[in-house]
């Protein structure tokens, strides 16, 4: 249709450095709503937690952003927002999720970043985005599959 745009489901960015992946997070946290679901996926040390770590911190909250690898779940609340930082890379059968009782802390105020999501299996939440990190020589490459009409709504490419 004349004049009208089309908004990609898809995009990619490249960052040479750790500080320009922060700016895009806080670049992201000005347009994101919720709730929000988003799987992080990468090798080790690709960019997942450092991403994680800039959007909460670009969302409000003030305090240490730790990983959540030993502890499976962080909580975190930023003004009216929750926010929870998982890390499944540690989960040897995706059923250990049933305890976390994951379903019971998602609202309608509630951000959900879930590193290695493929582990999960069946107890995630479907996301609205998926974000891909890989290592570019020094710096990372980011991939993004935005799987939602609300994802795919957000400018990523604006925020890079």
């Amino acid at each position: 249709m004349p004049g009208s745009a089309r908004v990609s489901s898809e995009g990619q960015a490249t960052f040479e450095h750790e500080s320009q992946l922060e700016i895009f997070a806080g670049k992201l946290a000005l347009q994101i709503g919720t709730p929000l679901v988003v799987w992080l996926k990468g090798d080790l040390g690709a960019g997942k937690t450092t991403f994680a770590r800039a959007l909460i911190h670009a969302l409000g909250y003030q305090g240490r952003v730790k990983s959540p690898t030993y502890g499976l779940l962080e909580q975190y609340q930023a003004g009216a927002l929750q926010v929870l930082h998982l890390d499944l890379y540690r989960i040897n059968d995706a059923a250990e999720l049933e305890f976390l009782g994951l379903a019971d802390l998602l609202d309608e105020y509630t951000i959900l970043l879930i590193e290695w999501p493929d582990n999960g299996g069946r107890w995630l939440p479907e996301p609205d985005f998926i974000f891909t990190f890989a290592y570019a020589g020094q710096g990372r490459d980011l991939y993004w599959i935005a799987c939602t009409e609300a994802a795919r709504a957000l400018e990523l490419q604006k925020c890079h």
